[in-house]
């Protein structure tokens, strides 16, 4: 299980990655919310632990616009912060569980283990389009069962539209699903991540699943 730990409490992060690292778990780190959005966003984890107080973009918006990019892996919460109305907001902005510091360890690995489960259970089934196979629950994809390696953005355009798969899905459309935000990015930006996913899911393998429909946007061919 991957594990993305999001708190600036340097002493406390080093203490819990040691524990969760001799538990089995793999764990990354980062220290401010711009970092752990970025690493959330561009990375495949199982669960987010996530401090309210952060440097930067404080956990209730790092969780916000995670969710509103579409990115659906479990987050906990974890905060010295107490009280019902911050436990309501970190729920009603996209958190799944909500832990206050000081905490058990063991109640905290059991969580962990409870969300990552819950995510897998609640995950869409597997997309294949010929001998491509896209798997959201693994966030995994292969073709002819060799398994590709894909940043989740990547991937994140790839299962767009591999759900629309034989349709015609408009730049727009892949602004919408995938970034949290137009203003944050522009059409230029897709037609750079469906070139790299060309160059990993096609090229290697002599397809050409990825069809540009011109002025219009792209469509993933079923066959």
């Amino acid at each position: 299980m991957r594990v993305l730990l999001v708190d600036d409490d340097r002493r406390l992060v080093g203490l819990l990655a040691r524990g969760l690292v001799a538990e089995g778990f793999a764990v990354d780190v980062e220290h401010d919310g711009e970092a752990g959005l970025w690493r959330a966003s561009e990375h495949a984890y199982d669960v987010v632990v996530l401090d309210i107080m952060l440097p930067g973009l404080n956990g209730y918006r790092v969780c916000a616009r995670l969710r509103d990019a579409g990115v659906e892996t479990p987050i906990l919460m974890l905060t010295a912060k107490d009280g019902e109305l911050d436990e309501a907001e970190g729920l009603d902005t996209g958190a799944d569980d909500y832990l206050t510091k000081p905490f058990s360890y063991v109640v905290l690995v059991a969580r962990l283990r409870a969300l990552a489960r819950r995510g897998a259970a609640g995950r869409p089934a597997a997309v294949v389009a010929g001998d491509l196979v896209v798997d959201p629950a693994t966030r995994a994809c292969s073709r002819r069962g060799t398994p590709i390696s894909l940043t989740a953005k990547e991937f994140a355009v790839l299962e767009h539209l591999a759900r629309r798969k034989g349709r015609v899905v408009t730049k727009d459309e892949v602004l919408a699903g995938v970034w949290d935000s137009a203003r944050e990015a522009d059409h230029n930006l897709v037609e750079v991540y469906v070139s790299a996913l060309r160059r990993k899911i096609d090229l290697p393998f002599g397809t050409f699943t990825i069809t540009t429909v011109r002025g219009v946007g792209y469509r993933l061919e079923e066959s």
